[in-house]
């Protein structure tokens, strides 16, 4: 034994020798607080949202598989006709009025220009459309082909101060009360579904692109 290892097992201890900090606390796992409480039920399909991509039949089909070949204004009129058939409709009556005149009147259009984003992570670009309607409501709406045919994908809305594409994940930024702070609401590819889901919502301090100048309205 030499003469370091015997101090060390002494347990005397100089200058710049190792010092034990004492018992490491073992992980248990978690305690179920009142286990003989019944859980909720499952959410029905028809709580809120969609249960998987909305076709849009009316719209042109698209053989080539380039979702760029539509404008954003006509996807938006015929998702504004679909929800009327089904009795949904998404905006008051003023707003789609503005829509409706979009062509002749473009500066006072609530719809924003288009983005092109790769949503699903399959290569190729999703359409994503904003539209404006009172309150600061902005509805943001996405869509894919699938055969050729137009699906929405996401049916989101809110006051955000910012709307963001990372790594195909949609981020919505909306004011909290708390100063500093905003909410922040991740819309991920639900393969199985084939739509954006939520996956995170979370509190985050304010970014520097949360005050950044809205985008352009379509043209």
């Amino acid at each position: 034994m030499t003469v370091s290892t015997a101090a060390l097992l002494g347990g005397c201890a100089g200058t710049g020798v190792p010092k034990s900090a004492g018992h490491t606390r073992v992980a248990s796992a978690p305690a179920q607080l009142w286990p003989d409480r019944p859980p909720a039920p499952p959410p029905s399909p028809d709580s809120g949202g969609e249960a998987g991509p909305m076709p849009l039949p009316a719209l042109p089909r698209v053989p080539s598989g380039d979702i760029r070949k539509l404008s954003a204004l006509s996807v938006v009129q015929a998702q504004i006709a679909a929800d009327a058939r089904r009795d949904a409709p998404a905006f008051d009556e003023r707003t789609e009025n503005k829509i409706a005149q979009c062509a002749a009147e473009p500066e006072s259009c609530p719809v924003r220009a288009a983005e092109y984003h790769d949503l699903t992570g399959d290569g190729k670009n999703e359409l994503i459309v904003g539209v404006e309607g009172e309150e600061h409501l902005l509805a943001v709406w996405a869509y894919m082909l699938r055969d050729g045919v137009v699906n929405r994908i996401l049916d989101t809305g809110g006051t955000p101060t910012a709307v963001e594409v990372a790594n195909s994940e949609l981020i919505m930024r909306e004011p909290t009360d708390l100063p500093g702070y905003e909410i922040r609401t991740v819309h991920s590819w639900d393969a199985k579904h084939q739509i954006m889901e939520v996956r995170a919502t979370e509190f985050d301090w304010r970014t520097a692109s949360s005050a950044s100048p809205p985008p352009e309205r379509t043209r």
